[in-house]
Order: C-alpha cells, then sequence, then structure tokens
C-alpha cells in the first residue's frame, strides 16, 4: 500500500523548501495528490525517496523556479481546471462572464444570481470617450494588443475610485475594463450601416449610442468583441467558438503575464494597473505574442501545397514553428483541440482551414510536438477572416478575467511578491 508524506515532511526528506517542492510539482518531476479534505497535499514516500537519493534535480535552462500557493488554477497531468472544474467542459457550457465569476469568487453563478451583462459588462461613459480616444490617435495598422495598452491607462485616469481594493469594488472594475477594452476598439468597418459594424443578429443594435433601445453593451463579451475583429457575420458556430477561446484562455496558472501582474497586485497596484502589467507583458513571442506568429504562418501558405515549403523554410533558417508544443502540456494541449473542432464545425470546407491540417500534417510528419492554444487561436483568426492580430485579441480580454483573480488573491496576500537573484556577476574589486 502507498505510504505518503504531507508537504511539509516531503521538503524536509528533500531538504528543500515547500515552494521548491511545489516547483518540483510542476515541472513534472514530482507527482502531488490531493487529500480525502480536497486541499492537503501528499506525496509518494517511495518516489520523493527515490528524488532523494539521486539529488536535487537542476532546472531546465531559462526556466526559474518561483512559486505561489493559489487556489485558481491547477494543470496536473495534462488536464486544466478553474476552481477544481475541468476547463473543457467549461469551454463548451458556460459563458465567459459566467467562468470569470468563477474564477473572482469561486463560485459559478447561478441563473438567478448572474450579473446581467447591461448592467456591469461596461464601461462608464467617461472612460468609453477617453479609451476611444486614446486609441483613435494611434496610427493605421496597428494591432488590437497596442491599442489595449493605450485604453486602459485611459480608462483608468477617469476612475477616482480604482484604489479601493475591496473584492466587489475590484471585481466591478474588472467587468468595467474588460467591457472597455471591447467597447473601446473600433469596429473593422468605418461604415455604419456595414454589417459588421453591428451586432451579428437580427435586430442590429447601435455601437456607438449608448441611448439605444438595443446597445451592442447589453450583449456577451464574445459577441461584442466579434465586430471589433471581423468583417463577416458570426454564424452560431463560430459564436460558439469565440466563447469557447475566451474561456479556455481566461487563465492558465503563473504564466509570464500572470506573474507580473500578481506581482503588481502584491504590491497594491489598483485592477487597471494590474492589466496594463499583464498586457506589457503577454505580446512577447514566447506568450500571447506567438498567434501572431502563427498566423503569419497560415498567411505565408498559398494553398495546403505550399505548406512543405513555407515549413521547410523555417526549419533551414533554424526557427521553431509558431504555435506548436507547450512547456507545461507534454501529450498536446486540450484547448487546442477543443478550439480547433469547433472551427472545424463552423466551417469545415475552409480554405484556411486546409491549409492550418496540411500545416499540422507537416509538423506531425516530421515528428514536432502537437499544435498549441496559440495555433488554434491562428486558425480561428485566419479561417473566420479576422483583421491581422486577433489571436492577440482574444487571448488578451480573455486573461484579464485570470490577471484579475490573481489580484483578488494578492490583494488578501501577507505582502510584496519579492523574489531573489542569484547573483552571478564578477566578485567585488580588492580594495572596494
Amino acid at each position: 500500500m502507498t505510504e505518503f508524506l504531507t508537504a511539509s515532511e516531503a521538503a524536509r526528506r528533500l531538504g528543500v523548501k515547500p515552494a521548491t517542492l511545489y516547483a518540483y510539482v510542476s515541472r513534472g518531476i514530482l507527482r502531488r495528490d490531493t487529500a480525502a479534505d480536497g486541499r492537503a497535499s501528499l506525496f509518494d514516500s517511495d518516489e520523493v525517496e527515490r528524488l532523494a537519493r539521486r539529488g536535487r534535480p537542476r532546472r531546465p535552462a531559462g526556466v526559474a523556479d518561483i512559486t505561489v500557493e493559489s487556489a485558481i488554477t491547477e494543470i496536473r497531468r495534462d488536464q486544466l481546471r478553474y476552481r477544481g472544474l475541468d476547463v473543457i467542459r467549461l469551454a463548451a457550457t458556460r459563458t465567459f462572464e459566467d467562468v470569470a465569476e468563477l474564477l473572482w469568487t469561486g463560485e459559478l453563478p447561478t441563473p438567478d444570481a448572474r450579473v446581467p451583462a447591461a448592467a456591469s459588462w461596461r464601461a462608464t461613459p467617461a472612460a468609453l470617450t477617453a479609451g476611444r480616444a486614446a486609441q483613435a490617435a494611434l496610427p493605421p495598422g496597428t494591432l488590437p494588443l497596442e491599442r489595449f495598452q493605450v485604453i486602459v491607462p485611459a480608462m483608468a485616469a477617469t476612475d477616482p475610485l480604482r484604489l479601493h481594493l475591496d473584492p466587489s469594488a475590484v471585481r466591478a472594475a474588472a467587468r468595467s475594463i474588460i467591457g472597455g477594452l471591447v467597447d473601446c476598439l473600433p469596429p473593422v468597418s468605418a461604415d455604419p450601416d456595414h454589417p459588421a459594424s453591428r451586432y451579428p443578429a437580427q435586430d442590429h443594435p447601435d455601437t456607438d449610442n449608448p441611448n439605444s433601445d438595443n446597445p451592442i453593451s447589453d450583449y456577451p463579451v464574445a459577441d461584442r468583441l466579434w465586430p471589433r475583429l471581423c468583417e463577416r457575420r458570426a454564424s452560431p458556430a463560430f459564436r460558439r467558438a469565440m466563447s469557447a477561446a475566451l474561456v479556455l484562455l481566461a487563465d492558465h496558472e503563473l504564466a509570464a503575464s500572470t506573474l507580473a501582474a500578481r506581482a503588481a497586485a502584491s504590491v497594491r497596484a489598483d485592477p487597471y494597473a494590474v492589466v496594463a502589467t499583464g498586457l506589457g507583458a503577454l505580446g512577447g513571442a514566447l506568450h500571447g505574442g506567438a498567434s501572431l506568429g502563427a498566423e503569419a504562418l497560415l498567411a505565408a501558405a498559398s494553398s495546403p501545397d505550399d505548406v512543405p515549403r513555407v515549413v521547410g523554410e523555417l526549419l533551414r533558417r533554424g526557427e521553431k514553428v509558431p504555435g506548436f508544443g507547450h512547456f507545461v502540456y507534454k501529450v498536446g494541449d486540450p484547448r487546442a483541440a477543443l478550439l480547433l473542432d469547433l472551427v472545424r464545425r463552423a466551417a469545415p470546407k475552409s480554405g484556411q482551414l486546409a491549409v492550418a491540417e496540411a500545416v499540422m500534417d507537416e509538423v506531425r510528419r516530421k515528428s514536432l510536438p502537437e499544435p498549441n492554444i496559440d495555433f488554434a487561436l491562428a486558425t480561428l483568426a485566419r479561417v473566420a477572416g479576422m483583421i491581422r492580430g486577433s489571436g492577440e485579441a482574444v487571448f488578451a480580454v480573455a486573461r484579464t478575467a485570470g490577471w484579475i483573480a490573481h489580484a483578488l488573491e494578492a490583494y488578501a496576500g501577507p505582502g510584496a511578491l519579492r523574489p531573489r537573484a542569484v547573483y552571478t556577476g564578477p566578485p567585488p574589486a580588492a580594495g572596494r
């Protein structure tokens, strides 16, 4: 019968701090089980003993051990859960708004308790005015993520209560920020009569007039984001794909942008500053910006027959194929599998989908890793005919929910998140 050690017992046997113990778990060196109460962590004593005999493992090059206790997201054995609930199931059954409330409160809202979109998932008129003006000053062709990076500080300047960090106030600010991110983006079409400038339903709402009987801000975030990224009307199948993408990307443990956002919150930065910090880190090519590289990859192939050339040229230059492989998932990214399936259902005969399928086939033929969520996002964007950088935009809107969830934990925590550096520079000069 397997014997288990508590976290403190396992750390003591290995001669490491508890934070290092959990870092071993995140890197797949140790497995963690959960006690019957669902809270305490347990470790197989034989596995701990084998690791103790081998000695302390070296961490992979370029990976630092920073471990933070969190009750928000768990990634375990290639499965992803928010607050203990399977994310793949949530993406198929719940809205982004519901899942954001789950991340923030620990509970899914019931129909009676659900916050109406019209009541809270919108920015104030002053915030909308400031955010729209700020992004309108940017050059034509500016990517959506770059627009977000000026929209958020502009909205913050209109909120005199932004430093009120009571949980209910933070959640209210978060809904306003997310609504403002979406509603401050310009519609893809400048023609006010173009269908893309309006909600893709039979009764098109007025996107600019807040006094309209049917303003777009009364609708779900997924539906409001679509016409900011795409000229085409969203079919029901594409609307499901967009909604699922937002849920799948809402959080992912301590990814780089989340760690940055959480560090800002730990020193009591306000929610707008937390989101601005996350947005700054998100665009990195090894993080949310990876979908932009995958979009470029798909755009470079004129047809499925052109894919071997495009992939081959990348590999000859010594570059990785963007959108494939993941540091956490060893078998395959379950988020990508679901989103790609939803895109296939939405447009099974799409030429752009055929290109994406050919890329996946070519990569598998070369025994390279499986596609990740960035490739799935790029596929959604290309198949739907979205503007360049749409994958990053979906990622940013979605992950804002996770950044706020981590901020709420950090606000309730003991203080600043302050990692220490291991100095590797020259020794002190003699005589100084």
